[in-house]
């Protein structure tokens, strides 16, 4: 069953926030993905950001840039979380769109991640999260992800004091 929605302002975004659908694959999270406009198609966002909690979708995600307002449109019409997902673009790298997103008026809220770098594989992260309140076997996941992250360091700082004490012998 469809639980997140993807929305992206272009199709040309897809391969900059692709690792948000990454993280749903990597914890078994099925998602849909649609490329709508909030300025060159306002009534299909709203159809669908009104329509998608009686689909089965519990969390939606917006990727767009420059003005950014595809999350802000869909947070005012569903009462669903709404992750923004900031897409860089060639004019600011991004900045236009992280702040068109994390400036949205009271009453509208939309959770936003960086731009770039971590910032779309955290929005899948952040769905994930959200899903696992009312999911105990996404919630072991998440918990068994968390402890790889543990472990990864761990062996990492491992490697770094093995590499010092070999190359600095009075470390």
């Amino acid at each position: 069953m469809v639980e997140v929605g993807i929305l992206l302002g272009s199709d040309n975004d897809w391969p900059k926030i692709k690792a948000a659908a990454e993280a749903l694959d990597q914890f078994g999270v099925d998602y849909e993905v649609h490329v709508m406009s909030a300025h060159r198609t306002p009534h299909k966002v709203a159809e669908y950001a009104t329509a998608a909690a009686s689909r089965g979708i519990k969390v939606i995600l917006a990727a767009a840039g420059g003005a950014a307002h595809l999350a802000g449109v869909i947070a005012a019409h569903t009462t669903l979380p709404v992750i923004g997902i900031p897409v860089p673009t060639e004019v600011m790298g991004g900045l236009d769109s992280l702040l068109s997103m994390v400036q949205m008026p009271g009453d509208v809220p939309v959770a936003t991640v960086a731009v770039g770098g971590g910032g779309p594989r955290n929005a899948g992260l952040l769905a994930v999260q959200i899903l696992a309140l009312a999911n105990p076997t996404l919630r072991e996941k998440l918990a068994a992800f968390k402890k790889q992250l543990v472990e990864k360091v761990e062996s990492r700082d491992a490697a770094l004091q093995a590499t010092l004490s070999e190359s600095l012998p009075g470390k």
